[in-house]
């Protein structure tokens, strides 16, 4: 009866240890599989996401590609300015400025980004970023983890905030992981 006892105790210990492990790795497991293409000027889904008065959003790896570890889409923009400066708890973001100008605000440091440079916001660090100048410009984005990015942009493509109050829609942002800390940048036409 000991015996009996002894493994089943070590049998459960032995599950509990496990736990964490297969929950790490479930993920991991589940992404393995094939590569794939995603060509110039399209997106992974075949449905890019038009936002901001012109403004057009590439998914180039969704969140359900990497099982909500990554997020990168190429914006193109087309009017100048940006989001209002917001923090995310949860996510990295990183930009990669592939044509056109950008500032980009992390903390207190301002950049000037044009084609070829990249910035990093780590999470928790309140950031905001605007096209600048004529013309279209583009960028990478970059979410690590994906968090509900994806999910936000492509509701606010839809019209969700259309209507919404500012309290339901900081409720609606904090939802998807992240709030607005203050106002967008602001800059000369340059």
């Amino acid at each position: 009866m000991k015996r009996k006892s002894f493994l089943q105790l070590t049998l459960s210990a032995l599950a509990a240890l496990a736990t964490p492990l297969i929950t790490i790795a479930l993920p991991v497991l589940r992404r393995v599989g094939k590569g794939f293409f995603v060509a110039a000027g399209k997106d992974r889904a075949d449905a890019p996401l038009a936002l901001f008065e012109g403004d057009t959003f590439y998914a180039k790896i969704s969140t359900s590609d990497t099982d909500g570890s990554l997020y990168v889409y190429e914006s193109t923009r087309i009017k100048p300015g940006g989001p209002p400066l917001h923090v995310h708890d949860d996510q990295d973001e990183w930009w990669y400025i592939l044509q056109g100008k950008f500032m980009i605000k992390v903390g207190d440091q301002v950049y000037d980004a044009q084609a070829g440079d990249s910035v990093f916001g780590p999470r928790k660090v309140p950031h905001c970023f605007a096209k600048v100048g004529e013309g279209e410009a583009k960028m990478l984005m970059l979410f690590s983890p994906a968090g509900k990015m994806q999910a936000f942009f492509t509701a606010m493509s839809q019209g969700a905030t259309k209507g919404m109050t500012p309290e339901q829609n900081a409720r609606f942002r904090k939802d998807h992981g992240f709030e607005v800390v203050g106002p967008p940048l602001t800059f000369l036409k340059q």
